[in-house]
């Protein structure tokens, strides 16, 4: 499958920076700084798991522009708070602040990001496709030292427009100066990168660390970062 390619598709979140790792170590240090089990959230782990889902699903949202930016930040820790049982009064209001500076600061990848990606360097062009905000997504990736891997860093909201819109997939290849037939998609969201770039001509691998069952439309996918080292 591999020698066709020439330019590599990669999405950040979820994919190569461990979102749900970075976000628990953040959630930890705000649990205490915030002194949330005084206010009556007595497990941690509960608050994050809690937080955990309700920010899986807004993000899915977005993705497919049900919700704004300003809607995933302003509702994701309140309905938390309120899912747990605190009263509207109690709900610390400054912590989406603290967690959005805190959490992009984070720099856990997934296990041989680094290894995998100069790798791979060697062989493709490669180019980062993210649904992320613009000032965390480039903070991230200036703190894990992701940018020298990197040509274009096309981040949906300077485009205008999420995947799985097929605007931003078009737009990602005008700015590689390359074709949809010599190009692959890389990441962990069935709709908004696996099913975004089927729809739009592109093939695409599946980032499945979790081992979910994948769906029948879905032609490949990996568990491992250094699985592409043998596909590709």
């Amino acid at each position: 499958m591999a020698k066709r390619y020439e330019h590599l598709f990669f999405d950040l979140d979820h994919t190569l920076w461990d979102f749900d790792r970075n976000a628990e170590e953040t959630l930890h240090e705000l649990y205490q700084t915030y002194s949330l089990k005084k206010l009556g959230l007595l497990s941690a782990d509960l608050f994050i798991e809690t937080y955990t889902h309700n920010n899986h699903q807004l993000w899915a949202d977005y993705h497919l522009g049900r919700i704004s930016k300003e809607e995933l930040r302003t509702t994701r820790f309140s309905k938390t708070f309120l899912d747990l049982g605190l009263a509207p009064e109690l709900i610390p209001h400054q912590f989406e602040d603290d967690y959005v500076r805190i959490c992009p600061t984070k720099t856990n990848l997934f296990p041989e990001a680094h290894e995998t990606l100069s790798y791979l360097q060697d062989k493709y062009v490669m180019h980062i496709i993210s649904n992320g905000f613009k000032e965390s997504t480039e903070m991230k990736i200036e703190l894990t030292d992701l940018a020298k891997y990197f040509v274009n860093i096309i981040i949906s909201e300077e485009v205008g427009v999420n995947k799985p819109d097929s605007a931003i997939f078009k737009h990602a290849l005008t700015c590689a100066q390359t074709e949809v037939h010599t190009s692959l998609m890389i990441g962990d969201s069935l709709e908004a990168d696996v099913r975004g770039a089927l729809a739009f001509g592109m093939d695409a691998i599946y980032f499945n660390p979790e081992r979910k069952e994948k769906p029948a439309d879905i032609p490949k996918q990996i568990h491992h970062l250094n699985e592409l080292v043998e596909l590709l």
